[in-house]
């Protein structure tokens, strides 16, 4: 028997209303760049919630000396809060303050007192620090000598448009709190690298930073963009090196570790990459490993194109507590990437991911046999859980540091 109108009325009423209700509930829908840019926004706001906090952040570097408003009067107690592969690099920890008041570099052969060149040349132990706010435009690589420290805490320091740092066989550098960007090539002139010695340079690749067989070296807490070659490279036997706390930001190849597939002696290298903010406008090489050992913990990862950490010639890859959040492009999703092998080699690899957070669709190819045994020498401290990676890099870069107040 049909309906009557009125009730078929009613029917068709109250199952609009189901229908509209069932929609209402379901969750939506959203456009992946739009889930990408929240969470960016939720970084970032997390970020400056964070950024005025300066101790007692689970961060160990940090809660070692930020915690102390008198920061400014100890200077030389960073010295002692080194972590991971580079832990025992002392810098000038034993020597004298030199203060920087002079921003020009007019002669590397000769280089005037007072400059930033005269004091890395030194052959005693020197604690650097400047007088105030600089741009230091280098005409030449700034060749380190051993027992050095380059902290910028208290001025906005910036080494850029220019040849940058080299940190070739010597020992015991920390270079921190210093922005480093638009560094270019140098060379084919003459440089000075001691009081005794100058020679000539070739041609340099144009590093921010490039530690050439050096050992004992500490990068913590600068800002790195925008070179002409990597923002931090290590090669030919360097080793016992913590790269931590900074920020880097536009540039294509950000970092690579070892020299080439070829290059033997750099089956020893280890190398810490701890607490760093890898930010907008980078591509890849974050980073690229050959032969060594390398442990990659609490970094926090927000921009990537081709991939964030890879390798080749066998090297081991500790990966903990990172973050990873992946680009947009579905080709890019992959945290890793096997280079220059197939995967018949490769998969021999000791590559793995430990407690790392994987967001937007990021995934990382783990290799190897996996036994723990096997990351031994690429292990240089304790991971905290990737929840924490937000506090622990908040600060990362170069800091505001006032004199009488924490840091």
């Amino acid at each position: 028997m049909a309906l009557s109108s009125p009730i078929q009325s009613l029917l068709i009423l109250i199952s609009f209303f189901l229908f509209t209700s069932l929609i209402a509930a379901m969750p939506t829908l959203q456009d992946p760049e739009l889930v990408v840019h929240e969470v960016h926004r939720k970084l970032n706001a997390s970020r400056r919630r964070l950024g005025f906090l300066s101790c007692n952040t689970g961060n160990p570097i940090d809660d070692c000396w930020r915690c102390d408003p008198n920061w400014e009067q100890n200077r030389q107690k960073l010295a002692d809060c080194a972590i991971g592969f580079g832990k025992n690099a002392i810098g000038g920890r034993d020597g004298k303050i030199y203060i920087v008041t002079d921003s020009k570099d007019d002669d590397p052969v000769n280089p005037k007192p007072g400059t930033l060149r005269h004091a890395v040349i030194q052959d005693e132990p020197l604690w650097i620090i400047f007088e105030r706010d600089m741009v230091i435009q280098l005409k030449e690589e700034l060749i380190m000598n051993s027992f050095k420290t380059i902290d910028g805490r208290g001025a906005s320091v910036h080494i850029a448009n220019g040849p940058c740092i080299t940190i070739q066989y010597v020992t015991n550098i920390i270079i921190h709190g210093v922005h480093i960007h638009d560094c270019k090539q140098g060379g084919n002139a003459k440089v000075r690298d001691s009081p005794q010695h100058f020679g000539w340079r070739t041609l340099s690749d144009g590093d921010g930073v490039s530690i050439f067989g050096g050992s004992h070296v500490w990068v913590d807490h600068c800002s790195l963009s925008n070179c002409n070659d990597g923002l931090i490279d290590a090669i030919h036997g360097a080793t016992g090196i913590t790269i931590s706390n900074n920020y880097m930001t536009h540039h294509n190849k950000v970092m690579l570790l070892g020299h080439s597939d070829t290059y033997m002696q750099d089956k020893g290298m280890q190398v810490t990459i701890a607490f760093n903010h890898f930010g907008e406008g980078l591509v890849q090489r974050m980073p690229r490993c050959r032969h060594g050992y390398f442990h990659v913990v609490n970094n926090d990862y927000t921009h990537w194109e081709m991939y964030a950490i890879g390798g080749s010639a066998d090297p081991t890859i500790n990966s903990q507590g990172n973050r990873f959040l992946a680009p947009n492009d579905r080709f890019n999703k992959q945290v890793t990437k096997h280079e220059d092998a197939p995967e018949s080699q490769w998969k021999n690899w000791n590559w793995r991911s430990e407690g790392d957070l994987m967001l937007n669709g990021a995934f990382f190819v783990a290799s190897g046999v996996g036994a723990s045994s096997s990351y031994a020498k690429a292990s240089s401290l304790g991971a905290r859980p990737s929840s924490l990676v937000g506090p622990i890099t908040s600060g990362a870069g170069a800091l505001v540091c006032r004199k009488g107040s924490h840091c």
